[in-house]
């Protein structure tokens, strides 16, 4: 895929408006120094698109939802763990779904009221338990050992003091995408209460019966590689739960359903496919009576969010030769895009191609390879790809890249961790950056790898030594 490949399939308001953002971005900032010979690695997140998405998402559900339904989306922070990142998207009314004691520590950074946040993870330690009841914060229990900790808490502090909405998470068990690693309601996923296991589902009635307070229920089918159509079926199996779980306790329990997020993402082009709405009509079709009002919802939205907002732009450094095929050697690799490096059938990106000056690069298409900095042959962001022939000096950028890639730094060779900016309009014909995260030093790499403690090995004793 040529720069021609980012433009084309503009599906949806925002998508073509995206496109030209970031060929502008691409060349402000080589203007404004952030991309040059001492700089040959960024990261940019289009602000603009982060705020359209966001308003896309609430959108969708407001239109498909009853008037006066509550609906929480919470940002799953896995997929940008990133303070600005997650202020930005609290002021669009999105919230915060976290999976560890550093996801929350990042949400409370930003600013997210815990009211607005759900904790998920299936190895909730005791600690991390109380700290969440404590501040209010939605749990979700994995597995029974879980909720009969959560048991002790509640009756340590008895019902009436703790204010966190708490629920399950089940595994409907429906089946998996073509990512496996990505599938979480296949037969003996990890996650979750196994709802088609002998006794599992009677158990789970059962927790809800002798629990007034729980009251909320929590399912996840999976995210890039699951179908809508599968998606839309573990919501229906959760939703065919609560309402068994009603029925039988004769009132109305569960008053929420947490349905997960997991909306897979485009990569093949600019077009923004599937979308919220197509995803909020299906779930209406799926689970007649979900969207009616009954049940409040709450998604874990992540990737579809990000992906489409962010690139990631190298320098060339070098062009060669080998085996007749050229070669681009350029600074972003395994070190940003670890999944395209190891798995690039299930992780493919498009690339756009910049010259020195950041214009698009047009011409005739050579077959080339484009190589990350890391020490190991396989370090390739696209082989065998046709594109303008890349020259030492020009900016090839991977995009779709805002979920998932820069924010997940992979420290191979020491390379450093590069700087994150966003970028927006400056009202004035120009674009204007802020800086998300900074780029890492040699010196903090050294300080991570125990520079502080050189020593430390030398003068322990060694065995039979005095």
């Amino acid at each position: 895929m040529g720069h021609g490949d980012g433009h084309e399939g503009r599906a949806g308001r925002a998508d073509g408006g995206r496109a030209a953002r970031r060929d502008e971005a691409v060349r402000a900032a080589v203007r404004q120094g952030l991309l040059g010979p001492g700089s040959p690695l960024v990261c940019l997140l289009d602000v603009t698109g982060i705020r359209e998405a966001a308003a896309e998402l609430t959108g969708a559900f407001a239109a498909a939802t009853a008037p006066g339904t509550p609906v929480l989306h919470a940002f799953a922070v896995k997929a940008a763990p990133l303070v600005p990142v997650l202020r930005l998207l609290s002021e669009e009314g999105i919230g915060a779904e976290a999976a560890s004691p550093g996801e929350l520590a990042l949400a409370r950074a930003a600013g997210v009221p815990p009211a607005r946040t759900v904790l998920d993870s299936p190895a909730k330690s005791p600690a991390e338990l109380r700290d969440a009841l404590e501040a209010g914060i939605a749990v979700n229990a994995d597995n029974p050992q879980e909720l009969d900790r959560i048991d002790a808490l509640v009756g340590a502090a008895g019902p009436g003091a703790v204010r966190s909405p708490l629920g399950i998470r089940v595994n409907p068990q429906v089946g998996g995408g073509s990512i496996g690693a990505l599938s979480t309601a296949t037969a003996t996923s990890k996650f979750g209460v196994a709802l088609r296991d002998a006794g599992a589902r009677e158990w789970v009635v059962r927790a809800y019966l002798e629990r007034p307070w729980l009251t909320r229920l929590h399912t996840h089918t999976g995210s890039q590689g699951v179908p809508l159509s599968l998606m839309a079926r573990g919501v229906a199996e959760a939703y065919a739960l609560a309402e068994e779980v009603n029925a039988r306790a004769g009132r109305r329990q569960i008053d929420t359903l947490d349905i997960g997020g997991g909306l897979p993402v485009n990569f093949g082009s600019e077009t923004t496919a599937p979308t919220y709405a197509q995803y909020a009509r299906l779930l209406g079709e799926a689970a007649p009576g979900l969207l009616g009002g009954r049940y409040g919802l709450v998604t874990e939205f992540g990737r579809s969010l990000l992906a489409k907002q962010g690139l990631v732009v190298a320098r060339v450094e070098y062009t060669k030769s080998a085996g007749g095929r050229p070669v681009a050697v350029t600074h972003a690799g395994v070190q940003v895009a670890t999944r395209t490096v190891y798995a690039p059938g299930a992780w493919p990106l498009r690339l756009a191609v910049y010259d020195a000056e950041g214009r698009p690069k047009t011409g005739p298409e050579l077959v080339q390879d484009v190589a990350g900095p890391a020490c190991f042959a396989g370090d390739l962001l696209a082989e065998a790809r046709a594109l303008p022939r890349l020259e030492p000096g020009d900016l090839v950028a991977a995009l779709d890249t805002g979920a998932y890639y820069f924010a997940h730094h992979y420290a191979y060779n020491s390379l450093p961790r590069p700087g994150i900016h966003g970028f927006a309009p400056d009202g004035a014909g120009a674009v204007a950056f802020a800086t998300v995260r900074a780029a890492q030093t040699v010196d903090e790499i050294v300080a991570e790898a125990g520079g502080a403690h050189a020593a430390a090995l030398t003068t322990l004793n060694a065995p039979g030594r005095a």
